[in-house]
């Protein structure tokens, strides 16, 4: 029996179990995929642009080359602090399904084996569950919903579907890197400026209005995706006029929502806010309404990696004072 069985080794679990560790609580880390998986999944060679106090586990251990890091740099922080650490932590293992057996027991199952626990915390991303156009064309192979590196793109023709920061890096590498590059955005999104309201930051807005100065980059203020075609695209503006676009690639860079199918079979109740679909959680103890049932990162509102790092430091002793009693 553990104490604690943490879903997914991002910022978020790698963080608790690091916590879960100092405290001496009986833990293991269960990932389908790989240690810090949302970071592999970022560009090659993207700059994170969050200081690396935001980004570290203890203060100082994060020495990028330059200011900030890159996604190279930070993911392989990420994994020497696991095995530095010797963390429990068991990547390539995916979770089927969480049973709750009784108070203060659940039964976590993968395809390896089943593990039983007095706690269970979520805190595997959304990466894997990316939002879709839902339009004619979309399944075609020339459409993609993650963005990995510009170099197959080199003078081909790419859209990419999105209004956040995500999109704007996607632009930017292929804009920079010589593919004719139309970024497709609401004009709301593209002229909002409030970081808090998910806009396209302006370390990367200001190195793509260069972009656009230099004729290297398109803006089209859209409407709505009407269909993906083999050669072309078809899309309506914001004033209702449908365009044709020749295109070689797009890359549907909309945002992604966490899969709550497993919280929702423990009984975990959801609400809607401004990310989606979310569960109800204590903001004290992030204990959903199912005892010994807690959620961290992007289940919640303290969804990116500084936010996915502090909360376990905070909710980690109160689970430990909890089980103990």
């Amino acid at each position: 029996m553990k104490d604690l069985i943490i879903i997914g080794s991002g910022p978020a679990g790698i963080s608790a179990a690091y916590e879960a560790q100092k405290l001496g609580l009986k833990y293991l880390v269960i990932e389908k995929a790989l240690i810090g998986n949302t970071i592999y999944n970022y560009p090659v060679g993207l700059t994170v642009f969050s200081t690396t106090n935001e980004l570290e586990f203890e203060e100082g251990d994060l020495k990028p080359a330059r200011e900030k890091p890159t996604r190279e740099e930070l993911l392989s922080y990420y994994v020497k602090f696991v095995l530095d650490n010797d963390l429990k932590v068991q990547w390539e293992e995916e979770v089927l399904k969480v049973d709750k057996l009784g108070k203060d027991h659940f039964r976590t199952i993968t395809p390896k084996g089943e593990y039983e626990s007095k706690a269970v915390l979520f805190a595997h991303g959304a990466m894997d569950y990316p939002r879709k156009l839902n339009v004619k064309g979309e399944e075609l192979p020339k459409v993609h919903t993650h963005f990995r590196e510009t170099y197959p793109w080199v003078k081909k023709k790419a859209l990419i579907v999105g209004g956040g920061n995500s999109a704007g890096e996607a632009a930017l590498f292929l804009a920079e890197e010589g593919a004719d590059t139309t970024l497709a955005i609401f004009r709301n999104d593209w002229e909002e400026t409030d970081p808090k309201q998910g806009c396209i930051k302006y370390w990367v807005k200001n190195p793509l209005e260069e972009q656009l100065k230099k004729r290297c980059l398109n803006l089209f203020f859209l409407g709505k995706v009407l269909e993906i075609r083999e050669n072309d695209v078809v899309l309506e503006d914001e004033n209702g006029e449908r365009c044709v676009l020749e295109n070689d690639v797009v890359f549907v860079l909309i945002g992604a929502d966490a899969d709550l199918t497993m919280l929702k079979n423990l009984g975990v109740k959801t609400e809607q806010n401004k990310y989606g679909e979310v569960p109800i959680y204590d903001e004290e103890t992030f204990e959903t309404d199912v005892s010994g049932v807690y959620v961290v990162g992007h289940f919640t509102n303290a969804r990116h990696i500084k936010g996915a790092i502090e909360v376990p430091q905070m909710i980690i002793p109160k689970i430990a004072e909890k089980l103990h009693e």
